[in-house]
This record gives structure tokens, C-alpha cells and sequence, in this order.
């Protein structure tokens, strides 16, 4: 009994000190863009190569990159046995996407499960069994790319028992017992969709990356966009902020990319990023501002 409330106080004390350590790790990733921009002027002169033909092209494959998030929310849902509309699904997206990066500790994800448990009484079980499906292909595909970095054409073999393993792994009890109750014929429409999200991704960051660093080649953009997308993982911060420059800079052996570059492309992506949030929250407000006047209208 002892040893359960000293694991329940553990366990509180952990949740109050992650938003601090958040911001704590925020505020120092900060300072050091700060104090590395101002020790490396080569960084500013990279950015300033940055044209504005790039700027719409990134917030183009960045709308792209939201679609294919949103598409991955339908076929998750699917696997819930939920159907839900591709516009209602694009405007939850964005609402998550805006929560997740302003909001408090990566809120986005609870902002999603609410909504749905209000509206549609999903079960948040089934809806978090299948988003471990997602994260499952996100992690495979993305260990995949940075594994690119030391297998090159042996890679496809790996995929090949990639692949053959997740079939394999359905039939263990512990997992097929975490899967029941999931229309697992769906499973390939969310592996679709994780993959053309990733690949937007990978995209976004060669063009950043070619930008500030003309030399730099797809496949180190490719090994590149596999390092950033594990930072998901373990990120307490918004957009990952400091805990996917580390995971870039530990994984320079295999991709080869200079810290200067990767320091003048996270500037690039994170301005990039901000400006389509905030596009996106302009576009949710306007929704809302025409659905009420429509309601006023009809009454």
C-alpha cells in the first residue's frame, strides 16, 4: 500500500514539474539560437539566401503536410469503426495542430480525444490503441530513414521484414488483445497516409535544407527527416522545439548536414511553421465567424 502511494506521488510530482521543465527546455533552446547566431554569422547569411518563391512553396507543402495529417486521422478513425468527413477532419486537424504548438504541454492530442468522445461517444481506448497503430508506422518509417544513413539498397530488405514482422506481430496475444475490437482491414489506408505525410515532410526539409545549404543531397535530407521525426517521442515542448535540434546534431555522423546548417534550417522551418499556424487559426476563427452568422441568418 505504501509502495502505491509512493508510486501515485511520484507520478504527481512528475506532472507538475513537465510543464517547467517545458518551458525550462524552451527558454534555453532559445538562448541557444540566440548565442549561436550571434557566434556564427555565416547562419544569418544563409538565411538571407532564402527567397520568397521558397517561403510560398514551404507554406505549400506545409498546408500539404496538414491534409496528409488530416487524412491519417480519418483512416485512424477508421480503424475506431468511426467515419468521419474529410473537411471536418481537416478543420479537428488544424484546431490540434494550432492547440498542440500554443497551447499548454501539446494539448492538441487531448483537445482531439475530447472532441471526439463528445461528439461521436468515441471509446478513448479504441481511439488510443489506434493511435499507437499511427505512431507504430510513424516510428517504423522514420527509423527506416535514418537507418538509410548506414544500409543504403540493404534497407529494402529491411523493409521487406518490417513488414512481414507487423503481420506476424498481429497474431501475438498480448498485442491482438490491445488491438480488439479495431476494424483492422484499415490498417494499410493508415499506413498510406503516414507515409505521404512523411514523405511532405522530407520534401519540406530538403528544400529548407538546400536553401541555407545548396550542396546538401535527398538522401541526406531523407537520413535528416528520420532523426527529426523520432524527436516526437520524447518531446515535451511545442513543434518538438530543442529536443529535435538535439536529436539532428547526435545524428550528424549519419547524415553528414554541418551544425550551421541545421541551426539556419530550424530557424527557416520553425518561422515557416508559426506563419501557417497562424494562418490556420485565422482560417478556423473566419469558420466560426461564418457558421454563427449562418445560424443568426437561418433563424
Amino acid at each position: 500500500m505504501a509502495r502505491l502511494k509512493d508510486r501515485d506521488a511520484t507520478i504527481l510530482a512528475m506532472k507538475r514539474l513537465r510543464p517547467l521543465i517545458a518551458i525550462l527546455v524552451i527558454v534555453l533552446t532559445v538562448a541557444a539560437f540566440i548565442y549561436y547566431f550571434f557566434q556564427h554569422p555565416e547562419v544569418g547569411h544563409q538565411l538571407k539566401q532564402t527567397s520568397l518563391a521558397l517561403l510560398i512553396w514551404l507554406l505549400v507543402l506545409y498546408l500539404g503536410s496538414i491534409l496528409a495529417l488530416a487524412g491519417t486521422t480519418v483512416a485512424t478513425l477508421k480503424l475506431c469503426r468511426l467515419n468521419v468527413g474529410v473537411s471536418e477532419s481537416f478543420l479537428l486537424t488544424a484546431y490540434s495542430a494550432v492547440i498542440n504548438f500554443f497551447g499548454p504541454l501539446q494539448s492538441g492530442p487531448a483537445f482531439r480525444a475530447a472532441y471526439l468522445k463528445k461528439k461521436y461517444d468515441l471509446n478513448l481506448k479504441k481511439f488510443a490503441a489506434a493511435s499507437l497503430v499511427y505512431l507504430f508506422f510513424w516510428g517504423a518509417y522514420s527509423g527506416l530513414m535514418l537507418l538509410y544513413g548506414l544500409l543504403h539498397w540493404g534497407l529494402l530488405v529491411l523493409i521487406l521484414v518490417a513488414v512481414v514482422s507487423a503481420l506476424i506481430a498481429k497474431k501475438v496475444p498480448v498485442i491482438s488483445r490491445r488491438l480488439e475490437g479495431l476494424a483492422l482491414k484499415w490498417w494499410y489506408l493508415l499506413a498510406a497516409a503516414t507515409l505521404v505525410q512523411i514523405a511532405f515532410v522530407a520534401v519540406i526539409y530538403y528544400s529548407e535544407l538546400r536553401s541555407v545549404a545548396p550542396s546538401t543531397s535527398f538522401s541526406q535530407a531523407i537520413i535528416y527527416t528520420g532523426a527529426a521525426n523520432l524527436a516526437l517521442y520524447v518531446s515535451l515542448t511545442p513543434g518538438a522545439i530543442g529536443f529535435r535540434e538535439a536529436f539532428l546534431l547526435f545524428s550528424q555522423r549519419l547524415h553528414h548536414i554541418s551544425s550551421t546548417t541545421i541551426v539556419a534550417a530550424s530557424i527557416l522551418d520553425r518561422a515557416v511553421y508559426v506563419v501557417l499556424l497562424l494562418g490556420l487559426a485565422v482560417f478556423i476563427f473566419g469558420t466560426h465567424v461564418n457558421s454563427r452568422l449562418q445560424s443568426v441568418k437561418n433563424r
